[in-house]
């Protein structure tokens, strides 16, 4: 296995006094800068613990810290393994351990991964941002003292583990995902082909870098073009217009629920008419009223894309302008074989425009979830991986997701989408979000329920109504429960299994 389609070769094509990363407020750094930092870091940690094939839990928040430590952790062969910081001490412990992590790179100061890495006898290495020659970089330290020792980084094999992350599925545990150096560089060129990134472009990150969808589908990609990455420590509505316009920011990537927030104060924020090359969305299905309105709105082409962690994130996509872009759909095939499955015994594959199991094939997926044969037995069908998603292809290779195969709601033998659902829900003028889900029934086995978030006043019956002049009649939510806010995972995501257990748990 080569040494040339691994992370070391991600900044290679950049030209070196061209900015790689800008953190607002703090500081800006050349891919040269970047390269630099990337190598002394991978030096130090080789000569502090962190061997080939280590498993290393990084818990920073977006940051210039994190880009370089995530670097550095590849550059000296070892796997980064990246949690959420906001995590409790018991989670820590858990995907730690489930990863073998063996350091920890954490910030200073009293934090509840700190902890877990303790109780687990796992070593903590601290990062923090220091002036040094009047340049800012990252240091590292451990139990007080600067590490400053250093020995030369294997350089990693394009078969080697690079990343280490967890699916939020739809079972209880996660599983977990390791993604080879070879996954990751060919999803981040599929990426950077689909939406032509080169040089010029500079990506406004709003989505945590402990996840594919802000790490690989804009942070490397965006890299690996030579573009600029723009990298607040977290995103802020407040704040998103100034920072576009200060870095002219080119694109942005993010899940509908952030879509929406931003289209909700648009006006109130003076957001301009026109300012991004395209906007992106994926991680969750794009409602079209909201594609709609997005394009409208920020007279932008919106590209909906569909991703998934064991996918090394991005799968399809919609076209840059001239292509089509069809609300409703997920685009096409971006690098990677996709197909639909009708029989997981036989592996025979559908026709176009029958429904099915969306399955994949490509450099990108990764070769087996962690220590879960079981699951990988499960999971691919004569090579293909199953997605667990419905959906079906068009006469042009587009994709419709009709939703999870587990998620379908079946009334009385009636299968339904809950998507359609949900888009019938959101075309209401006074629905800002909504969610339908499976209700246990006596007479039909499940029931069609909803939850829902009002941006004006409106009640059940009149919503009931709507829907039923937009679906049949046993598709319409039975009860559809008004709240503030819905539940979300740590990524902006709403699953849809955990709005049903808060919403049916608590009635």
């Amino acid at each position: 296995m080569s040494q040339t389609n691994t992370l070391n070769s991600l900044l290679q094509s950049a030209s070196g006094s061209d900015i790689a990363v800008i953190a607002p407020d703090i500081g800006s750094w050349s891919y040269d800068q970047l390269d630099s930092e990337t190598g002394r870091l991978a030096d130090i940690l080789a000569a502090n613990g962190v061997e080939p094939g280590t498993a290393v839990s990084i818990v920073l928040i977006n940051s210039y810290e994190f880009v370089a430590t995530f670097l550095a952790v590849a550059r000296a062969g070892a796997i980064a393994a990246p949690l959420n910081p906001a995590y409790t001490t018991d989670e820590f412990t858990f995907y730690m351990e489930d990863a073998d992590a063996r350091v920890a790179i954490l910030p200073s100061g009293p934090h509840p991964a700190r902890e877990a890495a303790t109780n687990l006898g796992i070593k903590t290495i601290d990062a923090a941002l220091t002036t040094s020659n009047g340049h800012l970089q990252v240091t590292l330290s451990s139990n007080g003292s600067q590490l400053t020792s250093t020995i030369d980084a294997p350089a990693p094999q394009d078969s080697d583990i690079a990343l280490f992350l967890h699916t939020s599925g739809t079972t209880s545990r996660p599983k977990g995902v390791p993604l080879r150096h070879l996954n990751l560089m060919k999803s981040v060129e599929n990426i950077k082909n689909t939406y032509a990134l080169t040089p010029d472009d500079t990506t406004l990150i709003v989505m945590p870098l402990f996840h594919v969808h802000g790490l690989i589908g804009a942070t490397l990609s965006t890299l690996n073009s030579g573009g600029t990455v723009v990298v607040p420590p977290r995103f802020s509505a407040s704040a998103f217009w100034h920072q576009q316009s200060e870095t002219n920011s080119t694109w942005y990537s993010a899940v509908p629920t952030i879509h929406q927030i931003l289209l909700t104060r648009a006006d109130d924020d003076n957001a301009p008419h026109e300012s991004f090359r395209f906007i992106r969305s994926c991680s969750a299905a794009l409602a079209p009223t909201v594609f709609n309105d997005l394009e409208n709105r920020f007279n932008a082409p919106v590209l909906e894309a569909y991703g998934m962690t064991e996918a090394s994130h991005q799968m399809s996509s919609s076209p840059l302008p001239p292509g089509d872009r069809i609300p409703g759909t997920v685009g096409r095939a971006t690098g990677v074989e996709v197909a639909i499955m009708t029989d997981e015994n036989t592996g025979e594959l559908a026709s176009t425009r029958s429904l099915g199991e969306v399955v994949i094939k490509g450099e990108n997926v990764m070769w087996g979830y962690h220590n879960n044969q079981e699951a990988n037995t499960d999971a691919f069908v004569n090579g293909w991986f199953r997605t667990g998603d419905q959906g079906f292809l068009d006469d042009n290779g587009y994709l419709t997701l009709t939703g999870r195969l587990k998620e379908l709601i079946n009334r009385g033998g009636e299968k339904i989408s809950p998507l359609e659902v949900d888009a019938a829900l959101l075309e209401h003028p006074a629905v800002a979000e909504a969610v339908c889900f499976a209700a246990p029934d006596t007479h039909y086995g499940e029931a069609v329920q909803a939850a829902v978030v009002l941006s004006d006043d409106c009640d059940q019956q009149e919503i009931q109504d709507f829907c039923r002049e937009r679906l049949a009649d046993f598709k319409v939510p039975d009860v559809i429960y008004v709240a503030d806010e819905l539940p979300r995972t740590a990524t902006g995501k709403i699953q849809r299994r955990h709005v049903a257990t808060a919403f049916l748990d608590a009635d």
